[in-house]
């Protein structure tokens, strides 16, 4: 799927909705990997929908998505330790990768520069095989989706003004 087409999809799926489920679908489209608050929320905000309200909404949708990648991560772990008596992060260059980064750059450098780099659920997904402390990843991958969230409310609120759009 490429961006113009999810960008037409998202839209389309907001303009049916009315009143509150515009709002729940902004969660809920947040929340999909491809879509994220990258799209839904200049698409949403261009659309008419409130920006706070719409960025609260986003952030939310986000958010749960991070947690349930850090919770799910975390038990995963857990499970396969219990199975089979090894520790699932030890393997060999399997999450190298993902080590490299997180030595380079620190958790908060792949929570600030994650999100528009590679999407906030990959960010997730790389700091839970690179970290071993899940409430310091889920707590800043939080103000790092948190910090995306406002600039794309302000960017995109501040660039439909300009345009002469809702």
């Amino acid at each position: 799927m490429t961006l113009v087409p999810a960008l037409v999809d998202v839209g389309a799926t907001l303009e049916e909705a009315t009143g509150l489920g515009r709002y729940l679908l902004v969660f809920l489209l947040a929340m999909i990997p491809a879509i994220e608050p990258f799209v839904v929320i200049p698409v949403a905000i261009g659309l008419g929908l409130d920006p706070v309200a719409t960025g609260l909404a986003a952030f939310a949708g986000s958010a749960t998505a991070v947690g349930a990648i850090v919770v799910a991560h975390e038990r995963l772990v857990a499970w396969w330790a219990r199975r089979t008596g090894t520790d699932l992060t030890d393997s060999s260059d399997r999450y190298g990768r993902a080590r490299r980064l997180w030595k380079r750059y620190g958790l908060a450098g792949l929570a600030l520069a994650g999100p528009i780099l590679a999407g906030i659920h990959l960010a997730a997904l790389l700091a839970v095989i690179a970290g071993d402390d899940t409430r310091a990843i889920f707590g800043w991958l939080t103000v790092g989706l948190g910090v995306w969230t406002v600039a794309l409310v302000v960017v995109s609120t501040v660039g439909f003004s300009l345009l002469g759009l809702p």
